[in-house]
């Protein structure tokens, strides 16, 4: 693994538009300088045997975070995930009836010498798809024809879908976005997800979740057509959902109209599955020592709160590299990480995003920053593959 800089295409800004990176704000670069959200001035290079170090990493991840659901349900510890007490019962049936999921992130601290560590799992509403999926594989292809990458995104995801048709009332999907995002991000996103479905043979219909309608009468939700809605793609975090009155409405009419990402995905999305999982396979070479609520045996941590994003009210507690950065989350509690400091490339440190589709590895988005903090001021890099 090393980090290389390379010549942006001529025209790099329009090809990446056209191919859907309409969102992304600057980035923060070295010396207070800004730089382009999407900048392929600079990227990282792997050889084969990491990437299939870290497909192995990112399935054994993924199948240890479902048994820690399992364990979760079984033992009904949703109190340390500060899930409200009327949803308990609604996550452990979904849970137990395995509505299905389609796909998520894994946030990694790697730097090819020794296995993946997991920071933190985007199982819920995980973006940087299109650019990990589509932008990236592009901007390979033009100047790296020669090369692979870790990226099967699309093709499983078209896979997923197909898979999941007969799992659903039926073979219409309504997809939604909020039209709260001003960034275009969510839209975008799930646009992209749509467009995957229909190469699967699914029916699709977009609109806001602003202006999904609910059938008081007939107790369902319904479209702007009035139509009924069977399932529904969100890109709408489930704790968000449950403090609203539309969200008791998502929760009690389950599974009559289904929601991907589904409700027992509440667990793995939030910060407390960490503690868990450190309970559950303590000294495991993918994880990193994590408890909830207090440190615990750590004297060097990172404290994050349950429901964080973007790298908000994250504290940092280390000799030389103490931070603290600013937001509105916490009340929900923390959970306490040892801290291991993202390697550092060129005065840059990357977070590999490791994208699971189903069960399968499926590819990997690289965004890296100046801080220790990987937050909204993040770069999106591509990666390629080289014959060892």
């Amino acid at each position: 693994m090393r980090r290389e800089t390379s010549r942006p295409r001529p025209n790099w800004q329009s090809l990446v538009q056209e191919q859907g990176l309409v969102f992304g704000s600057p980035s923060a670069g070295a010396n207070g300088a800004q730089r382009p959200y999407w900048d392929e001035s600079a990227h990282y290079v792997f050889e084969m045997d990491e990437i299939l170090s870290l497909e192995a990493d990112v399935e054994l991840l993924h199948s240890m975070c479902l048994a820690a659901v399992d364990n979760v349900v079984t033992t009904e510890r949703y109190r340390e995930f500060a899930l409200p007490e009327w949803i308990w019962p609604a996550v452990a049936e979904s849970w137990k009836r395995r509505d299905p999921h389609v796909y998520g992130r894994f946030d990694l601290r790697y730097d090819a010498t020794g296995p993946a560590k997991l920071l933190e799992y985007n199982a819920d509403t995980p973006t940087s798809l299109v650019e990990a999926s589509i932008i990236q594989w592009n901007w390979k292809t033009d100047l790296f024809p020669d090369d692979d990458q870790w990226n099967s995104i699309h093709e499983k995801l078209v896979e997923r879908w197909g898979a999941v048709k007969d799992l659903l009332p039926s073979n219409e999907l309504h997809f939604t976005w909020s039209e709260g995002d001003t960034s275009g991000e969510d839209h975008v996103t799930v646009s992209y997800l749509q467009e995957t479905a229909a190469a699967a043979g699914l029916d699709t219909i977009g609109l806001a979740i602003e202006d999904i309608g609910w059938d008081r009468l007939l107790k369902r939700f319904v479209d702007l057509e009035e139509a009924p809605m069977n399932t529904v793609v969100k890109l709408y975090p489930w704790e968000w959902v449950a403090e609203e009155e539309f969200g008791r409405f998502a929760v009690e009419s389950l599974p009559g109209t289904l929601w991907i990402e589904p409700l027992w995905k509440m667990l793995l999305s939030n910060k407390a599955l960490l503690a868990v999982l450190w309970e559950m396979y303590p000294g495991h070479p993918n994880l990193l020592p994590a408890y909830l609520n207090e440190p615990g045996m750590l004297t060097e941590y990172v404290r994050k709160p349950l429901l964080g994003r973007e790298g908000a009210n994250v504290q940092i507690v280390a000799p030389g590299y103490e931070t603290q950065t600013g937001g509105v989350y916490g009340r929900e509690g923390y959970v306490y990480q040892l801290f291991d400091p993202l390697p550092e490339f060129g005065g840059y440190r990357p977070v590999l995003g490791a994208w699971i589709v189903d069960e399968s590895a499926a590819g990997m988005g690289i965004r890296e920053s100046v801080g220790l903090v990987t937050d909204d001021g993040a770069a999106f890099v591509p990666h390629r593959i080289v014959e060892s």
